[in-house]
């Protein structure tokens, strides 16, 4: 799976400088009459290898996304989770924690710099799945919500289709960060709560059960 990602990642007309391609004109006239000009360079996307390509709206098609999707909310997310913990803390406790700068200082005086990651096994996989759902169901909606409209009004109002599509993938998306997000929010922000995912899970699920 990650080698297909990266050899997308690879092909992509993104990932490179544009390839050139020389036009040529048999005289000056025929340029001043709209035709190519001689010695002018025009960008084009490279083609990918055969075999390297991926159908749209295949199954491999949505895989990617969803690889793609877990990989940048997951990492980034995770990166951030001392900005993100100062911040919570900041939310629940103004008194304690009065701003970022004093919310750090407070927050390693306490807990030592490993304090810093508390709640990063809940936002991994958290916004892990987050990412898995906005780009995979964004996808899949916007071939739905295509195929129920035509083709003619899918261009028309695509706009409006994308706006459907992304609205609907975010929908799920939450639904399937909110479970991590509830016990990244205690560990971080609640004293006493156990500072790792496996401790805190079965607390949360023993007080209060599974809800909607």
């Amino acid at each position: 799976m990650f080698r297909t990602v990266l050899d997308a990642a690879r092909n992509s007309p993104f990932a490179g400088p544009f390839n050139f391609a020389q036009c040529e004109a048999i005289n000056s006239a025929v340029a001043e009459n709209g035709e190519p000009v001689e010695g002018r360079k025009i960008s084009a996307a490279s083609v990918s290898p055969a075999g390297n390509s991926c159908e749209f709206g295949s199954g491999k098609y949505y895989a990617l996304c969803g690889v793609g999707g877990i990989l940048s909310c997951g990492i980034t997310h995770t990166a951030i989770v001392p900005l993100d913990l100062v911040k919570c803390r900041i939310q629940t406790n103004p008194t304690k924690y009065k701003g970022i700068f004093n919310g750090f200082s407070v927050t390693i005086k306490e807990d030592g710099f490993r304090g810093l990651g508390k709640g990063w096994a809940p936002t991994a996989i958290g916004y892990s799945l987050q990412g898995l759902g906005k780009f995979g169901f964004y996808e899949l909606f916007k071939i739905v919500y295509g195929n129920m409209l035509g083709e003619e009004n899918s261009y028309l109002y695509r706009t409006s289709l994308y706006l459907a599509a992304s609205a609907s993938a975010e929908f799920f998306a939450d639904i399937a960060l909110s479970p991590m997000e509830a016990v990244k929010v205690r560990i971080q922000t609640q004293p006493g709560f156990p500072s790792t995912l496996r401790a805190g899970v079965p607390i949360i699920y023993g007080q209060e059960g599974f809800k909607l």
